[in-house]
């Protein structure tokens, strides 16, 4: 019997992963170094600010800028968990609803399954994302440029990546709700199969129940984990931020 070639599973964060998986795509690893693609993501402005930051004069430290502390680092598990929080709780991501005990419980009507209702959520809970992200990442900057003069070199130099980054970053994750689209319209048609197999069959002893609309509390569980994963790569300059400040 013929068998169909195994995808070969993408490394990287699980948020790469997670997609390819939902897109059924194979990715391709890159063979360019991190610095290679780097280069081609630095306009010219970027690469002399970032060569004067590394190599450059350690600019004097921040005056009046608070020192690190546990307050400091208790905020940033706060605005963690917050995001994470509200992904988990969003209403239009929430499973379905039910209404009754035992033997008469009966599904209340979900939201229409328009994928329009969905980007839109995705959409703004990346602005929550962005906006409360950003402005810890800068608190924390704030607070590395008072350390010492190689930590304001450092904080110099996530300045300038952010800057420099944050734009394609935000056109790349913009894409993933298109990825999502896909994945939900998939989701969707291979119930519609089942429904049509089941009523097909539903006087034969082999009929397999089908339940009708299960396949949207699947999607809605998979858009959670694509958000999740999605935050922990958003975070990921800001544990960097922390990890200096613990050396401190």
């Amino acid at each position: 019997m013929l068998q169909a070639p195994q995808r070969t599973a993408p490394s990287g964060p699980a948020l790469i992963r997670l997609l390819a998986r939902l897109a059924d795509v194979d990715v391709p690893e890159s063979r360019q170094s991190l610095s290679d693609r780097l280069s081609q993501w630095l306009g010219w402005t970027d690469a002399i600010a970032l060569s004067s930051a590394l190599n450059g004069k350690p600019p004097a430290l921040a005056a009046g800028a608070r020192g690190f502390g546990s307050a400091e680092a208790d905020e940033c598990v706060r605005v963690r968990g917050a995001l994470a929080k509200a992904i988990a709780g969003d209403s239009v991501l929430a499973g379905t609803r039910r209404r009754g005990h035992g033997q008469t419980q009966m599904q209340m009507p979900d939201a229409p399954a328009d994928y329009a209702v969905f980007r839109q959520r995705y959409l703004a809970i990346q602005q929550s994302m962005e906006t409360g992200i950003a402005t810890l990442r800068g608190r924390l900057r704030s607070m590395l440029a008072a350390q010492a003069p190689a930590m304001t070199r450092l904080a110099v130099i996530d300045a300038v990546m952010e800057r420099a980054l944050s734009e394609r970053e935000r056109n790349l994750l913009a894409s993933v709700p298109g990825l999502l689209a896909g994945h939900f319209e998939r989701l969707r048609a291979a119930e519609e199969q089942a429904l049509a197999a089941a009523q097909t069959a539903e006087a034969s002893e082999d009929a397999v129940p089908v339940t009708a609309g299960a396949w949207l509390d699947v999607f809605r569980k998979d858009m959670q984990s694509v958000l999740l994963a999605e935050l922990e790569v958003r975070f990921q300059p800001v544990e960097g931020l922390l990890a200096a400040l613990r050396t401190r």
